[in-house]
Parts: structure tokens; sequence; C-alpha cells
């Protein structure tokens, strides 16, 4: 499947990694956009990837990170990567008294996803993308983050 192609719930299936670990990725090459400039994301993502095949957590999971999830994983990234400058625009309108320069990394990173979730993903129902959102910023982030990502996602999804 190309890169162009649109994906649906069965490439999900195909691909064979769990949305939860999917997004666990996705989330993690979305943070590295705030320390690597546009012109460094393609070798960034394709050291991600080797990092991902070696580390032990990973390994620990199970999972294998085929083909068709690289694949998978580019894609989306790419998608939602295109949506940045509107997701952004939703941030800066939700987060009252925060800028997108103020908001920690991981909380931007986690927003990201989700709202590109709730918004472009028809596959992937509001709450589910909100339950793992807060997820994720529970694990990554601060003791805080869960409720800040939590606030401003609510707040979109009225």
């Amino acid at each position: 499947m190309s890169a162009s192609q649109a994906w649906t719930l069965n490439d999900w299936q195909v691909a064979g990694m769990t949305r939860s670990l999917v997004r666990e990725h996705l989330f993690k090459l979305l943070f590295r956009i705030e320390f690597n400039s546009p012109e460094d994301m393609p070798e960034q993502i394709r050291l991600y990837f080797e990092d991902a095949i070696e580390d032990e957590d990973y390994k620990s999971t199970g999972s294998d990170i085929s083909p068709a999830d690289r694949d998978y994983i580019r894609n989306k990234y790419d998608r939602i990567v295109e949506k940045l400058p509107e997701i952004d625009a939703m941030i800066d309108s939700s987060a009252k008294g925060w800028s997108i320069a103020r908001i920690g990394k991981v909380e931007l990173s986690v927003l990201r996803l989700a709202i590109y979730e709730m918004l472009y993903d028809e596959d992937i129902p509001v709450g589910v993308a909100i339950d793992e959102a807060v997820e994720l910023a529970k694990r990554f982030g601060q003791e805080s983050s869960g409720s800040f990502v939590n606030g401003i996602l609510a707040t979109l999804a009225k």
C-alpha cells in the first residue's frame, strides 16, 4: 500500500499493532517535532524505528514493528503534520491563558494527536480519542498532564 492511499479499520488489523501502541508511536514521533526541523524529521523517523526495534521495553510487549506497521504509522504521521496549523489554532482558541509556546511538549504532542483523531479519523470515537490521550498524558507527562489534556479536549468536543 502506498503512502498516499487511505487506511481503513481493516488496515489497523493488517498492520498487526493495537491502536494504543500505534498511538504511542505516533505520540513519540510528534514529540520529536518539537526538537527537530521539518527537514530533519525523515531521518528522525528512520532513527526512531531503528531505536524502537532495539528497545528492550518495546521488545517486552511481544510486538514487532513490521514494514506494514511502519508504513501505517508514517502515513498517519504525515496526515497529522499536514493538519498541524489547523490543530494548533484549535488548541490556541481552547486553551484559555495558554499559548502553544507555554504548553508542555508532552501535552502539546498528545493534544495534537487526539485532536487529529477526534476531527479527521472517522474510525475512532471522540470519547476513545480523549480517553487514550489522557492515558498518554498521564504516562508520559507530569502529574497534572491528564487533567490539562482532558480539559482542553472536553472543550473541543462540545
